[in-house]
């Protein structure tokens, strides 16, 4: 099945996505969310390498995507949500992924950003109003970080503008914000000359917002990671939530995110081995010194791929248990439970990196020259893992892991262990 595709301007600015053309399909539960995703990542998948080589944007596909319900799964039940585990937010994220990686991630933030709302500073009259906006079809990108800018004067800014506010800078690898309606922004404003952040929820659609295509990094190249300017935008006060005590206290947020990029990891890893188990039984060579007739017979093609397969089912076991570990937190989070959530992510984090990359690594090894022909694509999966891979640097979540194991230290609550 081939979705209609909209090429992406010529000087790179985006206007505003479309309103949600139908009203989504309200998922009832974890079991419901995960057979969503498999329906939706068959008809992903077939087109995936088109849209990664010719660089389309997925309208199409991400209209299918919100209207499935998906996009509304962690919406508390008492909001109208299914309110799934975390467990389930992961498996669905990595089912996506490994249909079409880009896809997989551009809803992240959009997780993140509900899962801000309800840890943190939401009022119940913000929560109530953000969890309709999702369950209606609408969808939250990010404009998190910038280039440089330690000096917060010089970063986004908020500033006060009669019962409401102004925000006026600029954001980078900004993913989702391109195809949003809503752009969770992080905002700092002055208070006593201190630092004080903020998530600003912008309308995608108002005056002064303008998004750029320029994300041109080799991997995730449909995920429209590019920058988003502010130039004096209106924001109302219900629409800015408390930032700061994400991290201030025990809270699950970090957990929670690093956990969607574990899943994303995994899903890559997986489409890469789906992808090479048909290339070696229909185009792979064996080695001469073999001496079998088929690739599928190469004893050392078989250990390498099995070694994949043991690879990606640990990490797939990780993910899982780290989805566990953070429920518990979220119903008693303290010091404790958060750290155990947090260490436990960073562990799975620390294999769904190795082995989405070996993954992708062993398809051109165990196919040989033909794979890396450029029609068929197969590149995808290692540039897609080897980018967004890079989130975080691997060898700090295996400090984590020993820190807290060998001396008992908790890992610092930054939402990038």
């Amino acid at each position: 099945m081939s979705l209609l595709f909209t090429p992406p301007p010529e000087d790179g600015r985006v206007p505003p996505a479309p309103a949600p053309q139908q009203t989504p399909h309200v998922v009832r539960d974890d079991a419901e969310a995960i057979e969503i995703a498999h329906r939706l990542a068959a008809v992903f998948a077939p087109d995936a390498a088109l849209r990664d080589r010719e660089r389309r944007l997925p309208w199409a596909e991400l209209e299918a995507f919100s209207a499935s319900g998906l996009w509304g799964i962690t919406v508390p039940r008492e909001y109208g949500g299914a309110g799934v585990s975390n467990t389930t937010l992961a498996e669905v994220i990595a089912i996506i992924a490994a249909a079409d990686g880009s896809l997989g991630q551009i809803p992240q933030n959009h997780f993140y950003a509900l899962e801000v709302l309800l840890r943190v500073g939401g009022t119940a009259a913000q929560k109530a109003f953000f969890y309709a906006r999702a369950l209606a079809g609408e969808r939250f990108g990010n404009a998190l970080a910038e280039i440089g800018h330690k000096d917060f004067r010089r970063r986004t800014r908020l500033t006060q503008d009669g019962d409401g506010f102004r925000i006026d800078g600029k954001k980078f690898y900004c993913t989702g914000a391109l195809y949003a309606h809503w752009i969770p922004t992080l905002v700092v404003a002055e208070d006593a000359g201190q630092e004080v952040t903020w998530l600003a929820f912008v309308p995608r659609a108002a005056a002064g917002v303008t998004v750029t295509d320029d994300w041109d990094g080799f991997g995730q190249r449909v995920t429209g990671s590019g920058s988003v300017g502010f130039d004096n935008v209106r924001v109302e006060a219900e629409w800015v939530v408390p930032f700061l005590a994400s991290f201030e206290r025990p809270t699950t947020i970090g957990p929670v995110a690093q956990l969607m990029h574990a899943a994303i990891d995994l899903g890559i890893g997986r489409g890469a081995l789906a992808a090479t188990l048909p290339f070696l039984r229909d185009h792979a060579r064996p080695w001469i010194d073999a001496r079998v007739e088929r690739a599928t017979d190469d004893p050392l093609t078989l250990h390498h791929l099995g070694e994949v397969h043991v690879r990606l089912r640990a990490a797939e076991a990780l993910v899982r248990r780290a989805g566990r570990i953070t429920d518990a937190a979220q119903q008693a989070p303290d010091e404790r439970t958060v750290a155990e959530a947090s260490v436990a992510v960073a562990a799975a984090r620390a294999l769904t990196t190795t082995a989405s990359l070996l993954a992708g690594t062993r398809l051109f090894e165990l196919g040989g020259t033909s794979a890396t022909l450029d029609h068929r694509g197969l590149d995808r999966f290692w540039r897609n893992a080897r980018t967004h891979t890079l989130h975080d640097p691997v060898r700090w979540k295996y400090h984590a892991v020993g820190n807290f194991h060998l001396n008992h230290t908790l890992p610092p609550r930054h939402g990038a262990i």
